[in-house]
């Protein structure tokens, strides 16, 4: 499978993806960790992808997406950005509305 195939399915057959250097319960840098932290405070449920395990993804998602740095936040199939956009949303209330709209579709 083409691998801008394979992040496209992986966007579109998760409602909220993160993909950030580390995992979850263990970030491998400041940014990625604020990006857990923000999900975490608004009780997203969400999948991550490892990009420093997954080369491959790491520098195609870029193309993708037409963005250059990690993490990146996708809720319903749509890139939602970084960590800093990710906190002035999160500030605003507005990344909670994303949040819970994605988690209410799930079910």
């Amino acid at each position: 499978m083409d691998i801008m195939e394979t992040i496209k399915g992986q966007i579109e057959g998760n409602r909220i993806i993160l993909y950030m250097k580390g995992t979850p319960t263990f970030p491998q840098c400041g940014f990625s960790s604020l990006a857990c932290n923000l999900l975490n405070n608004c009780g997203a449920k969400f999948a991550h992808i490892n990009v420093l395990e997954e080369p491959e993804i790491r520098e195609n998602l870029r193309r993708y997406a037409d963005w250059p740095t990690f993490p990146q936040l996708y809720i319903s199939g749509e890139l939602v950005g970084g960590s800093d956009i990710m906190k002035e949303m999160y500030e605003q209330g507005d990344l909670q509305k994303l949040v819970d709209v994605a988690m209410g579709e799930n079910t």
